[in-house]
């Protein structure tokens, strides 16, 4: 499974983790307080009237639509600019348009979370991840969206474990596995954009650290991206156990599944002139991979 697939089933496995229904009571925490932390508790995200209360229901029926949820959040926002649930609503939208492969309005509705609350590690990696995978080297702005997504991405990191909201009552094990998945993202970032700054030795550590964050759940694309980063190093034994562990998790018909197999043939025929000819990886003589 792809990273990007990956982010798609997680919005919706953890609709009851950050999907939060706006009450006249309290019932909505962060997750170090519903996990026994000793961190403090979010207040409660709550409607100041019945009006509000009706509206954010009525915009929340559209949550299954997009543009549809997009509009009612928009609507309810400039009726009720102070709300808290606000908060609530983006969150709906970033999610709708995640699911909808619309990266570009999700990360608009990410920037308005922000707005809310600088501190939401799901907003933080959404913006992260799009700025991160739609940087070329051909923009003329690309360093500095690489340093926001960084940033973006290392802040996600410090927030998880007291920004994540979920609801009261949502088992601990659920959330420390989502927990763990989060961890397991921002360091897939941070990895990834040492690695096209050719900042190898450091991107094969944060790789392998985003590997070891959730270890039940290996992503093909991480992996792969630890293959090619020790390729570049030359170390191509270890690069070769990483892409034969990438091509198992990809399929052949995706674009990482057949960068995947690219990758163990490549690495493949390079140890095999190398053990035929006693060259060593040190030798320097064959091309590495492409960024």
């Amino acid at each position: 499974m792809t990273r990007h697939t990956k982010w798609v089933v997680i919005v919706f496995a953890g609709t009851a983790l950050s999907t939060l229904q706006a009450q006249t009571s309290g019932d909505v925490t962060n997750s170090s307080a519903s996990t026994g932390a000793t961190q403090k508790t979010v207040l409660p995200i709550k409607a100041r009237s019945h009006d509000e209360y009706v509206a954010y229901q009525a915009a929340m029926a559209n949550k299954q639509n997009a543009e549809a949820i997009e509009k009612s959040a928009a609507e309810f926002a400039a009726k009720f600019p102070d709300s808290d649930i606000r908060l609530l609503l983006y969150r709906a939208v970033m999610n709708s348009y995640r699911a909808a492969g619309d990266q570009q309005k999700m990360m608009d509705a990410a920037l308005k979370v922000l707005e809310v609350d600088k501190d939401d590690p799901e907003a933080l990696l959404f913006v992260a991840e799009a700025q991160e995978q739609h940087t070329t080297p051909m923009d003329l702005d690309r360093d500095q969206r690489m340093d926001q997504a960084l940033a973006n991405a290392q802040h996600a990191l410090t927030t998880i474990d007291t920004g994540l909201i979920v609801r009261v009552g949502t088992p601990p094990d659920h959330v420390e596995a989502y927990k763990k998945f989060l961890r397991s993202s921002a360091l897939s970032i941070v990895g990834s954009i040492q690695y096209k700054r050719e900042h190898y030795p450091e991107a094969e550590s944060t790789l392998r650290q985003a590997l070891a964050a959730d270890p039940a759940n290996p992503d093909g694309v991480v992996l792969l991206r630890l293959a090619l980063a020790l390729d570049q190093q030359k170390k191509y034994e270890e690069a070769l156990q990483q892409a034969n562990r990438a091509v198992e998790l990809t399929k052949d018909d995706t674009d990482a599944g057949r960068v995947a197999r690219t990758e163990r043939d490549r690495l493949t025929a390079v140890i095999a002139q190398n053990s035929a000819t006693g060259a060593t990886p040190s030798d320097g003589t064959e091309a590495s991979p492409s960024n």
